[in-house]
């Protein structure tokens, strides 16, 4: 049983245990309304602890009930909070470790609460879109205050328990064993004629009208498309302005009308979709990961110096190889510099600075990697180089070292070919700037080994990396989907629009750069280099020429101070350029396109609906296991607005009939053979189902 009990001279402890994170599941419930119900009838006990077992008190809901209709099911998360109120004996709250959610709302039913020294404190909601929907925006003000409420309840962070001593919230903060000391303090509260309660509390501050009026500016500013923070106050509003079971109605209708909007139903789905994308069909608990207690990087250039801070902050040992001693020192100045600017801003002590740095071994002996039990290579994009650095790695690493390609599009199955010992060859795609950007790619090869799959999850975990499994594909999940992306940018430009229209279309919808903006940041001789490859290996693939005439004249991007926008010394922002108007317009003149008005809803359904559609095709390969996959890469790697959900999620939220009938619309229209459908797609659309339910 989750809940379970013990007498202790008279205080009955209950404690409730649901690894990994003390969720409120039904059995959780149950267990602890009954407890209390059978302790107050129990004469020979005075009052009670309720503790969470483990390290935590609790995380809150259980996450594997969301959506599901146990969630509600009796006695639900208000039921057990009306349960501890309605107590005729005192029950005081032993808050062990974190406390979060729907586990802080029961925690501030109890009568008293003591917190162990360090426990963190907060009602996340916000982040999933909703609100707290147990009474937390009704007693968190009464317990610690208007202003500290507000704070805790907008940003979803947690606070420690120290910072809220001193409160109505925390009766004691305890340096120790906190269920030992709230036993003491049940038998001090035992037989007090009146339980003190939260609810019974008034909203304590001077000018509560006008801090929230203040709040409610500061919080629309930062807010954006998201409504939850904006309702968030109009429930602790009401915790001032009406009495407090009127205030609880306030708070139920917010949730109601934000656990069933869009942006809501984005971020749980975000929410789950990153968790999920860390379970790997065929790679359970059985499978033990290796112990990866060093790591090699094979490269100290921008990608290489970025994957390798990653380690350096996590503790792990970092050797970094490159070919020539000004390369190598250029990288190890480049990651203390990034350190240093760091440190100036107060988010690293200089001491935790030189400790990182000295983690890192810099070497021009490519036998120095031997003992790595992971190595990563993050040399030049081409072939001929991966085989000579994988046949390297197969004379000089141990056995059972893991060899990783940050390749980004080519394929790891002939990769691991160049070694004896391909199954322990994976792909591990970071993004740039990759001690930055959250996303990591994990491609898995024909051959790579379940063991191999399982500790490469677990090192993306330990450095904080949301690692999503592609199969081997060319450019895989991302980078795949992203070339139909541009594909359909530039066919754009060929019937009129205009970099600028395009990218503010986008960033209109959402994205935080355009597909011409990103261009110019990433390098379009990049793209310039993967079309050439195209033409001759998928001579059928049709491209604007447009991307090829302006790489023609030398527009890079902004390393080249011109790209699809002109760039002045010193600074980054784009300028329309004349001289790509010019070639743009030319190129239509030569294709015998009359330049159109194209309107900004055509632009994002273009290029969204092309993600979507490719990322059907991948779900059908089996590239990639589920959509909430696809979704993940895009909102981690890709910018792809969060409050959108992902292509898939969104083309849900469309319709896939809408999307399949727009598609067929522009079938009909200029390079009309890009837009045939995947049959996944048109199968989901005809049955009436989607991507991600």
């Amino acid at each position: 049983m989750p809940v379970h009990k013990t007498i202790q001279d008279g205080i009955a402890v209950i404690t409730f245990d649901h690894p990994p994170v003390n969720g409120f599941g039904i059995a959780v419930r149950s267990g602890l309304v009954e407890a209390i119900r059978a302790s107050i009838e129990d004469a020979e006990i005075k009052a009670m602890v309720i503790t969470g077992g483990g390290k935590m008190f609790s995380g809150g809901a259980d996450i594997t009930e969301f959506n599901t209709p146990r969630a509600e099911q009796s006695p639900n998360l208000h039921d057990v909070i009306a349960a501890i109120e309605a107590s005729s004996k005192p029950i005081i709250m032993a808050i062990n470790g974190m406390t979060l959610g729907g586990g802080l709302e029961v925690a501030m039913a109890g009568h008293y609460r003591l917190a162990a020294k360090g426990a963190l404190l907060g009602l996340p909601e916000v982040k999933i879109g909703i609100l707290p929907g147990g009474g937390g925006t009704q007693r968190l003000p009464r317990a610690v205050g208007l202003e500290t409420a507000v704070n805790m309840i907008v940003s979803g962070e947690p606070v420690p328990a120290e910072h809220l001593a001193g409160t109505k919230l925390i009766d004691d903060v305890v340096d120790g064993d906190v269920v030992a000391a709230a036993v003491a303090f049940a038998k001090k509260a035992a037989g007090k004629d009146e339980l003190p309660l939260l609810r019974k509390l008034n909203v304590e501050h001077e000018n509560a009208e006008g801090f929230l009026d203040f709040a409610r500016n500061g919080v629309a500013a930062i807010a954006g498309p998201f409504p939850a923070p904006m309702k968030c106050l109009d429930a602790i509003e009401a915790s001032f302005q009406k009495p407090f079971d009127e205030g609880m109605a306030v708070e139920r209708a917010g949730f109601i009308s934000l656990v069933t909007s869009t942006e809501s139903k984005a971020l749980r789905h975000a929410f789950f979709g990153e968790r999920a994308a860390s379970k790997i069909a065929d790679v359970g608990k059985d499978i033990h990961p290796r112990e990866i207690n060093s790591v090699g990087i094979i490269g100290a250039g921008t990608m290489g110096g970025g994957i390798a801070m990653n380690f350096l902050n996590a503790g792990i040992p970092v050797t970094i190889v490159e070919t020539k001693q000004e390369a190598l020192d250029r990288g190890i100045a480049t990651i203390r510099g990034n350190y240093e600017r760091t440190a100036k801003k107060g988010k690293l002590k200089p001491e935790q600075v030189e400790q990182r740095m000295g983690l890192l071994t810099p070497t021009l002996a490519f036998d120095d990697l031997g003992k790595a039990d992971l190595i990563i290579e993050a040399v030049f994009e081409e072939l001929g180089v991966k085989e000579s650095v994988f046949k390297q790695l197969d004379a000089i690493a141990k056995p059972g070292a893991i060899l990783a390609s940050n390749t980004s599009t080519l394929d790891v199955d002939k990769i691991a070919a160049f070694t004896r010992r391909p199954q322990d060859v994976v792909g591990m795609h970071f993004f740039s700037p990759a001690n930055v950007m959250k996303l990591l790619e994990v491609v898995r090869g024909g051959k790579t080994a379940r063991d191999v799959l399982a500790t490469v999850m677990a090192v993306a975990k330990a450095i904080r990396k949301t690692a999503v499994v592609s199969g081997v594909c060319d450019g895989f999940i991302g980078n795949r989907m992203i070339e139909q992306y541009g594909r359909q940018a530039g066919f754009l430009l060929d019937e009129g629009a205009s970099p600028q229209q395009v990218d503010k279309a986008m960033e209109k919808f959402g994205f935080a750069m355009g597909p011409f903006r990103m261009g110019d940041l990433a390098g379009n001789d990049i793209g310039w280099a993967i079309r050439k490859r195209r033409y001759v290996e998928k001579p059928d693939m049709v491209y604007s020429k447009s991307a090829d005439l302006i790489c023609e004249v030398g527009r890079f991007g902004q390393k080249t101070g011109k790209g699809w926008y002109d760039y002045k010394p010193g600074d980054r922002t784009a300028y329309p350029s004349d001289e790509v108007a010019a070639i743009l317009e030319q190129n239509t003149r030569a294709l015998g396109l009359d330049k159109r008005t194209i309107s900004d809803e055509e632009i994002v359904q273009r290029l969204v609906f092309a993600l979507a559609n490719e990322g059907a095709r991948i779900l059908e390969e089996g590239i990639a296991a589920k959509a909430s996959d696809i979704d993940i890469v895009y909102l981690t790697g890709y910018g792809f607005p969060l409050w959108r959900g992902g292509p898939m999620f969104y083309a849900d939220t469309v319709g896939l009939y809408n999307v399949l009938a727009t598609m067929r619309d522009f079938a009909r229209g200029y390079q009309g053979a890009s837009w045939e459908p995947a049959p996944l797609l048109v199968e989901l659309a005809e049955s009436g189902r989607s991507f991600t339910s």
